[in-house]
């Protein structure tokens, strides 16, 4: 099958290279023009485990490819979908012009029957807007030609989004008429051969199972950092209670560890995108509206228990080790590492030196000159009054306490991943603060 895939940024470059995988012939669009250089020369835009050396071979057998053009081959392709960010508008809704805007590509450029699947997070009722620019688009070029259009939501996580897609929990898809079924079908054959499930429901269902799913996940974290917040007060140990709570197998111990806050370039924008989706409805989401509200709160606990042991934060060297918002990738939308060192430039902080493993270069576009990089993580701690943990890789959980110890100036750490032990730091010598244990 010939598929053509608009936007190459993270799970949708996955996505199509895994497609790639599968002998599909797949096509991938950006607007950008130089990374669609990088991406012919090998230079992946992403850090991801092992989708370079999948991108790679599937370019040199070429079952995968990439091109700005969509005029000169969106009509040669059987499939096309749109996999565009969604961010939040002004308004905290999702802001939908990038999937209008390949909709209406779409049709400019068809001369034959194709599906349009989306595959974008968007709220309910997007599959009609398309159609809608579909057919005025329609009423321009005066011709006739059939389509149907699919939504087909992905799932996948970044780190392990090569893996998620291979080794679907499921795979969802609405579609708008018997012909785009097998489309679809013959789409995800290899997965179908493999029992995978696949289920074909109603449009409502396909559009808003993303954001029910994500903001699922997400009231599960602001749960446990609710409990966690009480744990502090009482002197308990959250730790334990995450994990015995986890194993009650209706609650299960994913997504239920304390910790930071939901960050990441999903969680926030799906969580406030439902809320204010269904404020047009006349429907008021009590829980999903306390899960946005509790983790607001947690992005003033770290500078307040900074001030906790240096007081006054003015004048000071803070070390902070990882920024992206989870282990294994270089994004930082949404990540809670921004909010904090925002937070310490308002507070005045003298230097702020940070490190992380593959994340520089898009910190530097965000705050340029006003902190200090590092590409050592025992070089960013020298002379610093604290030292803050805000992603726990685990390449790190080891480290040389002592020579940490002897480079810093003071002997603050606050480790909000509670990679480290507490026992262990207080032997070493460390004022340790961790998540409520």
């Amino acid at each position: 099958m010939k598929i053509t895939i608009f936007w190459t940024w993270y799970v949708w470059l996955v996505t199509g290279a895994c497609l790639a995988e599968i002998w599909h012939n797949v096509l991938c669009i950006d607007v950008d023009v130089k990374k669609i250089e990088n991406l012919e020369n090998g230079i992946i835009p992403i850090y991801e485990p092992w989708v370079e050396e999948m991108v790679e071979r599937n370019f040199k057998a070429w079952r995968l490819k990439f091109s700005t053009d969509a005029k000169k081959w969106i009509d040669f392709w059987d499939l096309v979908m749109s996999a565009v960010w969604t961010p939040p508008d002004e308004n905290h809704k999702a802001d939908l012009r990038f999937v209008k805007a390949v909709a209406k590509t779409f049709w400019e450029n068809i001369n034959s029957y194709k599906v349009f699947v989306n595959k974008s997070t968007v709220p309910v009722w997007t599959w009609e807007a398309c159609k809608n620019i579909i057919k005025d688009e329609i009423s321009k070029r005066w011709i006739d030609v059939e389509f149907d259009i699919a939504s087909n939501p992905e799932f996948l996580r970044e780190w392990v989004a090569l893996s998620d897609f291979m080794e679907p929990d499921r795979i969802v898809c609405w579609v708008e008429s018997e012909k785009a079924k097998e489309y679809l079908k013959e789409l995800y054959l290899p997965f179908i051969k493999k029992d995978v499930h696949i289920f074909f429901t109603d449009i409502k269902s396909a559009e808003i199972l993303k954001y029910a799913s994500n903001s699922f996940l997400a009231t599960k974290i602001s749960f446990i950092n609710e409990i966690a917040n009480f744990v502090e007060l009482v002197w308990w140990n959250i730790t334990d209670i995450s994990k015995w709570m986890g194993l009650d197998t209706r609650i299960w111990h994913r997504f239920l560890s304390a910790w930071i806050w939901y960050g990441w370039s999903c969680f926030p924008k799906d969580v406030s995108a439902l809320i204010e989706t269904w404020k047009e409805f006349g429907y008021e989401f009590k829980i999903i509206q306390a899960t946005e509200d509790v983790n607001k709160k947690q992005k003033i606990v770290v500078v307040k228990k900074l001030k906790k042991y240096l007081f006054d934060l003015k004048w000071l060297k803070i070390a902070i080790w990882w920024i992206a918002f989870k282990p294994k990738t270089d994004d930082i939308r949404e990540a809670p590492s921004i909010d904090v060192i925002e937070k310490l430039l308002k507070e005045e902080v003298w230097t702020i030196n940070v490190y992380d493993p593959v994340w520089l270069d898009n910190v530097k576009r965000i705050f340029w000159d006003k902190l200090r990089y590092f590409n050592n993580n025992y070089d960013a701690v020298i002379d610093a009054d604290a030292l803050l943990i805000l992603t726990d890789w685990d390449d790190f959980k080891i480290v040389d306490f002592d020579r940490i110890l002897l480079q810093m100036k003071w002997n603050v750490v606050v480790d909000w991943r509670n990679i480290w032990s507490r026992r262990t730091m207080k032997e070493k010598g460390f004022i340790y603060e961790c998540i409520w244990k």
